[in-house]
């Protein structure tokens, strides 16, 4: 990791980093308008398994932020680009929304309850117990479990809500299989981000709101980090982790005068 050298791309979580419940963080529109007149690549990156990138594009449009299909990566392309290439052509129980399906259907794969090669669990708000004690029996037959990402919680305008992660929990402790998370702070995923923007990671940056996946997953490979405090995490909570970002920044807007001057990172913590 080369503090103070040229920054070539950038990696940005989505929720809590430019947006907040569908509506914008403020100092989000003014980032991404000098990012794409920097005219180096981006990458929005999110554990968010719900949504299309197509959708997740068009929500981010309907907030005021342009951000285009194909720069966006969520963990349900690429839970499905690893199964792909795990075991092309296979069959997965999923428990998830139209982002999960939709990415596994286009990677060829066949959505079944009848013997399948995997139980895929991913994020929805509306988690069914009779889908829950169906991924439970299947793993008891057999079925290979991996799940989109780890966050144990999500947020909504009324509070936190449980995600992946915790209901992955609840499957572990009934069956005694742990899943494979495939998204962030899976390494996987990054190298793949970083691959899609032919970047480097001592050239790249990995802007997020979580130390546990956004900046761990980042150190984990290599790059520079900027924790933003508009989301999960919040300033008195950094020191209780053992690894630090190489910046802390009140919001995104705060980061936009280092697209062309990386120095102000380094002296952010100063």
């Amino acid at each position: 990791m080369n503090e103070g050298a040229p920054i070539h791309a950038w990696l940005s979580d989505m929720d809590g980093v430019l947006v907040h419940e569908g509506h914008p963080i403020p100092g989000a529109a003014e980032f991404l308008g000098a990012l794409q007149a920097s005219g180096r690549p981006f990458l929005v990156l999110t554990n968010n398994s719900i949504y299309t990138r197509r959708d997740l594009s068009a929500r981010l449009a309907a907030a005021g932020l342009p951000v285009p299909a194909d720069a966006i990566f969520t963990s349900a392309l690429a839970t499905a680009s690893f199964l792909s290439d795990q075991r092309p052509g296979g069959s997965a129980y999923v428990i998830g929304e139209a982002g999960l399906t939709t990415a596994l259907h286009e990677a060829g794969y066949v959505l079944t309850d009848l013997r399948p090669d995997y139980v895929v669990l991913g994020e929805t708000r509306t988690y069914s117990f009779s889908q829950i004690t169906q991924a439970v029996r299947l793993i008891e037959a057999g079925a290979r479990f991996v799940a989109t990402n780890p966050d144990p919680i999500g947020p909504s305008a009324e509070g936190s809500l449980p995600a992946t992660g915790s209901v992955a929990a609840m499957i572990t402790r009934a069956t005694g299989v742990e899943p494979y998370f495939v998204g962030k702070p899976n390494p996987l995923m990054m190298r793949t981000a970083l691959n899609r923007v032919g970047g480097h990671s001592e050239s790249t940056v990995m802007i997020g709101d979580r130390m546990d996946t956004d900046v761990v997953a980042g150190l984990e490979a290599g790059m520079r980090t900027v924790l933003v405090l508009t989301g999960v995490t919040a300033r008195g909570e950094v020191e209780r982790f053992p690894f630090r970002p190489t910046a802390v920044l009140a919001s995104i807007a705060d980061v936009t005068a280092a697209i062309d001057d990386p120095s102000l990172l380094e002296r952010a913590n100063d």
